[in-house]
């Protein structure tokens, strides 16, 4: 067992995106019945020392321990195209993404790869992700291991896509459903390990590779499904070409069996008000990606639409066509997405929100609300060390917040990588 003492950042409930500061608090963590590293106690210092006087116990001052982050939609083979030059989505994928996935058919290059990735991660306190590989098996390979390395928790899947794809990165039908299953049995469950059935997006998908897909998830309800979704108006448009009876992009997936819980679609931002109460009605989430979808071009997620009629969402970095691994930077885009994006005059999310999205609200998007992204008794002791006076700026002013929400909105606004002192994945011990 091993004790915290921090401010420590918490929601007293994880449903709702309301967040506690304990000023001069103490974190416990220690194995539960199963051995798994948990929040065993969280609460003021003062009270919880006597009880707790023979754990070993770090002091943090000045420091906040906060819920480690978690990423909803991710690319881990696009860390080398992040930054890359293009009109749209469309010719991004074509020009960048494509031609840099073709190397991730080799296990050597997937692992040199992955060890940055997962390194990166953890620089910038993301302590669980939903990521994509590339279309090769031995890329999700290499991606496992070196989360399985760092005990990180993490979930991911082989790309699918048949068709509308260059040689290279285009899987065969058959044998890419018969990768996934033998991936989703060698990984799924190991550890802290979560496999998602990743049809890429409906255009390099054929019918037959969803209606397998489709199948898998039904024969292991337990995994997740991830893919995009209403990104882009080209990619709209020719969704429509490929499915012209279709009511929208979104229902070709329920067409195919793949809107159910656990299953998270990123971006969701050309919907009507049918696409999502089909998202809230079977239980799927949306990964809110803000830095790609400005740098794209690509639209603005209604956060008062979803809010409305009431599905679930969670934001995520959407590296690489997302510009930075920080969550910083990623709420921060969040927050301007909201103020500009919608209808006027617009919404402007409290900071409390936007740390939830990131936090909490993705765990519950996953299906994992209680598990991670909270500290809470019971969760996993996964968590970040913030240090507010990182840097001359952010310290001048977080030094003259007066209330929690402008603490939490500085670091928002003025925080990066360096806000995040440490990184504590507890199951590594």
């Amino acid at each position: 067992m091993k004790a915290y003492r921090a401010s420590i950042l918490y929601f007293p409930d994880p449903h709702i995106p309301r967040v506690a500061l304990e000023t001069d608090g103490l974190l416990v963590v220690g194995p539960d019945a199963r051995g798994r590293q948990v929040v065993q106690a969280l609460g003021p210092y003062a009270e919880l020392v006597p009880r707790f006087a023979g754990v070993p116990a770090e002091h943090f001052p000045g420091r906040i321990i906060a819920p480690g982050f978690v990423d909803l939609h991710i690319h881990f083979p696009q860390v080398d195209v992040i930054g890359s030059p293009a009109e749209g989505l469309l010719p991004w994928l074509e020009n960048y993404t494509f031609p840099q996935e073709k190397c991730f058919s080799t296990h050597g290059h997937s692992a040199q790869v992955a060890t940055f990735f997962i390194a990166e991660m953890l620089r910038n306190g993301v302590t669980t992700a939903l990521a994509f590989a590339s279309s090769h098996p031995e890329s999700v390979d290499a991606l496992f291991a070196e989360a399985q390395k760092h005990q990180l928790r993490l979930i991911a899947g082989k790309v699918l896509m048949d068709q509308h794809a260059p040689d290279g990165v285009r899987d065969e039908t058959q044998q890419s459903l018969l990768d996934t299953e033998a991936l989703i049995q060698r990984w799924h469950g190991v550890d802290r390990l979560g496999y998602a059935i990743t049809p890429r997006f409906v255009p390099s998908c054929s019918a037959a590779q969803l209606r397998g897909a489709g199948e898998l998830a039904a024969k292991y309800p337990d995994v997740w499904i991830q893919s995009h979704v209403a990104e882009n108006r080209d990619e709209i448009a020719w969704v429509k070409e490929l499915y012209p009876q279709a009511r929208s992009y979104l229902s070709v997936y329920e067409l195919f069996g793949l809107m159910r819980p656990r299953a998270i679609y990123a971006h969701c931002i050309h919907f009507d008000d049918e696409d999502r109460a089909l998202m809230r009605d079977t239980g799927a989430a949306a990964a809110v990606s803000p830095t790609s979808n400005l740098f794209l071009g690509s639209g603005f997620f209604d956060y008062l639409g979803a809010d409305r009629v009431g599905f679930g969402y969670g934001l995520a970095s959407d590296v690489g066509g997302g510009t930075s691994f920080s969550p910083f930077h990623t709420m921060l885009a969040a927050y301007y997405v909201g103020r500009e994006g919608q209808t006027k005059p617009g919404v402007s999310l409290n900071p409390q929100h936007l740390w939830w999205q990131h936090t909490a609200g993705a765990a519950q998007a996953l299906g994992l609300a209680g598990v991670v992204g909270n500290l809470l008794p019971g969760c996993e002791g996964d968590f970040v060390v913030l240090n507010p006076k990182a840097t001359a700026l952010l310290a001048r002013r977080t030094s003259r917040a007066a209330r929690l929400d402008e603490l939490l909105f500085a670091m928002i606004v003025l925080g990066d990588d360096r806000l995040v002192e440490r990184t504590v994945i507890s199951q590594a011990g």
